[in-house]
């Protein structure tokens, strides 16, 4: 029986280069890679090798038969993603058989091509899939800096508690801690990490998007509203944030993403449920004493086109213990539900209850999270402190009486000193990774092309920021002082 892949997919390929019947798509270099939420195993091309299975850094791919429950769903959504393509005419030789694509070669290295001396600055995905390139395919010296003490960036504080497989790929990236070539500098700020170009023949800035994007509306900072990057950094234990305030019964999440998402099944999820992950120990505390009922995700946009992913709306609503339940207020909610296709988003939600909620009137009893959709949020009401938020709907305006509120409608990236920045998009200006204007310095992740796509997408990204680098010094773009210095320190050395 055919392997299928599931939730956790983290989309950065390991699994495609080793499938020796090119079964899993879509493949870097196609028109679909990066693009869909993860990939997909064809189960009429799969011949049940299992080195797919071997090579995934997060646990996401198990045998069909294997699977049972809420998982069983993505043999069908496997599947899904083949129905209608003509596989035969995709043949090479056999039916069986996916056709490959001739092979490239897009890096070609002199074979005199000296050593480099490189600073990543981040330990995140970005920084890590950088650090990988670079060691496993050159014979580059590597520093690696981070301002936190502790490695891991958005793996180590940006992915929730419960998802222990999607963690698991920073043990992938862990291995390259300990490397020979590489020197590993925790606890550096960035004021320092620029001290750095100086030292190397290139620096390489994986910094992400750090900043939240602002609502635009009054009362977003009145004290009981926060930023999701403050509620995810708290549960993952980020030492740069404070504790997080569970006393309320409401809370209410502007935003339908994933990382809203994630908030609002951690908010929710009972305590014992968490006790053996790496939640950290200062927010089970308080999830055992909090008093959270109710979350309510407040969408602008309609069930068809939500930010979430269908993976991550599935693994929601296959909680045993926490209702999920839309909002019926607008009409086109129900028409966009009823009307879906199998496979669309919205057909997700035709099992689940609807209900016309009372905003005035707190939560019943238990725990629930409801998706309210076509609704903006227009003002967070309070004077003092949070007490509810102002949102849109068809039939006028109506307050959500919460005691707290959650922003989670993106994320930007913050200016780095030295670096030019451009306010609009919050990326540093790049070609292909290479700064604008500074020779030798370039970037990966989302500071180089916003805060778009997971954790695998990185890869590609980081591998093209390194392959501008090494063109960059085959052709002698690099600065010549910084090998001037390196060259220098050397002769100092020897004298």
């Amino acid at each position: 029986m055919a392997f299928a892949i599931t939730q956790t997919c983290c989309a950065d390929a390991s699994c495609v280069s080793v499938c020796p019947v090119n079964c899993i798509h879509p493949a870097p270099g196609e028109p679909d890679f990066g693009r869909t939420e993860m990939l997909y195993i064809d189960p009429g091309t799969c011949i049940d090798c299992g080195a797919c299975a071997d090579a995934c850094p997060v646990d996401a791919i198990f045998p069909a038969g294997d699977l049972t429950g809420p998982p069983r769903a993505y043999v069908e959504i496997n599947a899904e993603y083949y129905a209608g393509q003509d596989v035969l005419a995709q043949a090479s030789v056999a039916p069986n058989f996916h056709r490959w694509a001739p092979p490239a070669f897009p890096r070609v290295l002199p074979s005199d091509f000296a050593p480099l001396d490189v600073a990543v600055v981040g330990t995140g995905p970005a920084g890590m899939y950088a650090v990988e390139d670079l060691l496993l395919h050159t014979d580059s010296r590597v520093t690696l800096v981070d301002r936190l003490p502790v490695a891991g960036g958005l793996v180590r504080y940006g992915v929730a508690p419960d998802h222990p497989s999607t963690k698991k790929i920073g043990e992938t990236f862990a291995r390259f801690l300990d490397h020979p070539r590489l020197k590993l500098r925790l606890g550096t700020g960035i004021g320092a990490a620029r001290d750095l170009a100086g030292r190397h023949d290139a620096v390489i800035y994986a910094v992400g998007a750090t900043e939240a994007r602002r609502l635009g509306i009054p009362g977003e900072d009145l004290p009981g509203s926060l930023p999701a990057a403050a509620v995810v950094g708290w549960y993952n234990g980020h030492p740069d944030l404070a504790s997080v305030d569970l006393s309320a019964e409401r809370v209410v999440v502007v935003g339908a993403g994933n990382v809203a998402l994630d908030i609002a099944r951690i908010l929710t999820a009972g305590p014992d449920a968490l006790a053996g992950t790496e939640i950290a120990p200062a927010a089970l505390a308080a999830l055992r004493s909090g008093k959270v009922r109710e979350v309510v995700l407040l969408a602008r946009r309609g069930p068809e086109t939500a930010a979430y992913t269908r993976p991550e709306l599935l693994a929601l609503a296959a909680r045993p213990d926490v209702g999920l339940v839309v909002d019926a207020h607008d009409a086109r909610i129900a028409a966009a539900i009823d009307g879906a296709e199998p496979g669309d988003k919205a057909a997700l939600l035709r099992e689940l209850p609807r209900e016309a909620v009372d905003w005035s009137s707190p939560p019943p009893d238990g725990r629930r999270i409801v998706l309210r959709f076509h609704s903006s949020p227009l003002a967070v009401c309070g004077d003092t402190e949070v007490r509810g938020v102002r949102a849109s709907g068809p039939a006028g305006d109506v307050e959500i009486t919460a005691g707290r509120v959650v922003r989670a409608a993106g994320f930007r990236g913050a200016p780095l000193p030295g670096l030019p920045f451009d306010d609009d998009s919050g990326t540093v200006p790049n070609t292909a990774g290479r700064v604008e204007g500074r020779p030798g310095t370039y970037v990966a992740g989302w500071i180089k092309r916003g805060p778009s796509g997971g954790i695998g997408a990185n890869k590609a990204c980081a591998r093209e920021t390194v392959g501008a680098l090494l063109e960059d010094a085959v052709a002698g773009r690099l600065p010549a002082r910084r090998r001037r210095a390196r060259l220098t320190a050397k002769l100092l050395r020897r004298a």
